[in-house]
């Protein structure tokens, strides 16, 4: 394995800085307004840089901040080169750029390749050019089945519900062809076998590397690839080469192309892909040399809280990732998840987008989820590789579940009726000062409010409140990212488990730190030590507490 990165102006070789990064999801809509409208923008972002800079984090990633019609917050996306006038202006992007980088913090773009929105200028071309034209084939354009082509081309469904397919009424007021969308009707599919498509998004990275853009995460990577003939498919059919549009072989030569792009810039650009896939050694390849550097970790994020369950997915994540020489990504939370807090707190503690309605049948304990989550970003913080902190999630944020139906945006609540409650309830604005809603996420004197409610409980958890207080999830989100900086065992590098008894897990860091997590029902001892470098619950009588994780150095 690599050594591990050595701060400090040490002579071991440099590491690519994503290797052991620490990198911050910042939901452009739900971190700071900065003009009063009630939604977040570009301008709050920068001016809370030095509260990034102050946690400890490494870089920022964004999600999309594209103009678009927001049909889906943002992944509907109508120009890939500008930026969403709500969010701002480019001149404002290239600002933030620049003085992230006086930060130190590197800077990540969300693109999305699978679909474009349906205002997308080749979209709007295509509509209007008609059956078999080259603008058609930008897209999935098919005739229906059925008398009359009424019947869409083939029974695929949407990720978001209802059907795949949506009917056009052609130039001359016919009923026409049909168009594919994996998502919703306001995201049509590009056609990833056209070699417009290919070349328009090469430069689109392009665009933005030589902006200054240090990486991209790259939005359904699994999905680009389909199969020409569009055969129906099963539910349980797995993804891989037979399925007709998930992880099929022809991807590869997609991000091998990407590769070679990013590797035309300096400065270590890394490529990050958010791919679903069962199957690891199908996960594996695409951090295949000449490819991805790095791939999210969701079984990780989806695993409950559970040490034997925990030990395997981080075995296999690491067993996953060594042939290709890349290094592990750990995260807890995103935009599309419930927040750890209340996953932690439930009966049931792992998480499936697709059971979302299950899992909020339960009823969440907010202590013991934030108790388990304080715990875990120690235990994820430790873990070899790098890691990812959703906005919010260093505040102990819990997910809104009582969001009033008027005021939900997400397509998913509303394609469903209602059914799944949808990702509404992870992405509220975030509270940062005052004891009343907008909680300083506006200016004061907001004419608008936020564009999702705040819960009024949210006064104790604001970034002012937590920075008073020695004991709160912020204070021990500094410290960790903190030690996890100037520490060199921690990060990219590698571990070792070390004997530990049932519901407990235990790993050295090199020589340097030792990671004891105690998610067993009592508490435990555990061996002497030189140090404590830090805790998420208090210790005491040498006792290591239930839901509780240590930093040690030094065993004796």
């Amino acid at each position: 394995m690599h050594k591990p990165a050595t701060p400090g102006g040490s002579t071991a070789p440099r590491q690519p800085w994503w290797r052991r990064a620490a990198i911050y999801q910042l939901y452009v809509r739900s971190f700071a307004d900065g003009n009063g409208d009630g939604i977040g923008d570009l301008a709050g972002a920068r001016a809370h840089l030095p509260y990034l800079a102050d946690l400890g984090v490494d870089a920022i990633w964004f999600n999309p901040w594209y103009p678009s019609p927001m049909s889906d917050a943002g992944y509907d996306i109508s120009d890939y080169r500008g930026i969403e006038p709500v969010f701002g202006t480019l001149a404002d992007a290239d600002a933030l750029i620049s003085e992230a980088h006086e930060y130190g913090i590197k800077i990540i773009i969300d693109v999305v390749p699978n679909h474009g929105s349906d205002q997308h200028p080749w979209f709007a071309e295509a509509l209007a050019a008609g059956p078999g034209s080259a603008a058609r084939d930008r897209f999935w354009f098919r005739p229906g089945r059925g008398p009359g082509g009424d019947l869409p081309p083939n029974e695929w469904q949407s990720i978001f519900g209802g059907p795949a397919w949506t009917r056009i009424t052609e130039p001359d007021g016919s009923p026409g062809q049909w168009y594919l969308h994996l998502f919703a009707p306001e995201q049509p599919d590009f056609n990833w076998a056209n070699a417009s498509v290919r070349a328009e998004f090469e430069d689109v990275l392009r665009f933005w590397f030589g902006r200054g853009v240090d990486g991209i995460r790259i939005d359904s990577a699994a999905l680009l690839s389909k199969d020409p003939n569009l055969p129906d498919v099963s539910p349980e059919l797995p993804p891989g080469p037979d399925h007709p549009y998930s992880d099929r072989d022809e991807v590869h030569d997609i991000y091998r192309a990407w590769r070679a792009v990013a590797d035309e810039y300096p400065g270590d650009r890394v490529l990050i892909g958010e791919i679903w896939l069962p199957d690891a050694a199908r996960l594996a390849r695409y951090v295949n040399p000449g490819e991805l550097h790095t791939v999210f970790n969701f079984p990780y994020l989806s695993c409950p809280w559970d040490a034997p369950e925990l030990r395997q997915v981080i075995d296999q994540t690491l067993a996953l990732n060594a042939p290709a020489g890349a290094p592990a990504i750990w995260v807890l939370s995103n935009h599309d998840v419930d927040r750890i807090v209340s996953r932690y707190g439930r009966a049931d503690t792992a998480f499936d987008l697709g059971r979302r309605p299950y899992f909020h049948s339960f009823p969440a304990d907010f202590d013991l989820g934030a108790r388990r989550a304080r715990a875990a970003a120690l235990l994820t913080m430790a873990l070899p590789g790098s890691v990812y902190i959703y906005q919010g999630e260093e505040l102990g944020l819990w997910e809104v579940e009582d969001i009033p139906d008027e005021l939900r945006q997400d397509p998913i609540w509303q394609r469903t009726g209602g059914a799944d409650p949808g990702r509404d309830g992870c992405r509220v604005p975030l509270p940062w000062s005052g004891t009343e809603a907008p909680f300083g996420f506006s200016p004061a004197g907001a004419a608008n409010e936020p564009w999702l409610p705040q819960p009024k409980q949210w006064r104790d958890l604001t970034v002012e409140a937590e920075s008073a207080n020695a004991g709160s999830m912020l204070r021990l989100y500094r410290d960790a990212l903190r030690l996890r900086r100037s520490e060199p065992a921690l990060g990219d590098g590698p571990m070792t488990w070390l004997p530990s008894q049932d519901g407990v897990l235990a790993f050295a860091r090199g020589a340097g730190v030792t990671c004891i997590a105690n998610l067993s029902d009592g508490p435990i001892g555990f061996p002497p030590h030189a140090e404590v470098l830090l805790a998420s619950a208090p210790l005491t009588n040498s006792l290591l507490p239930p839901d509780t994780t240590v930093w040690l150095r030094g065993l004796v």
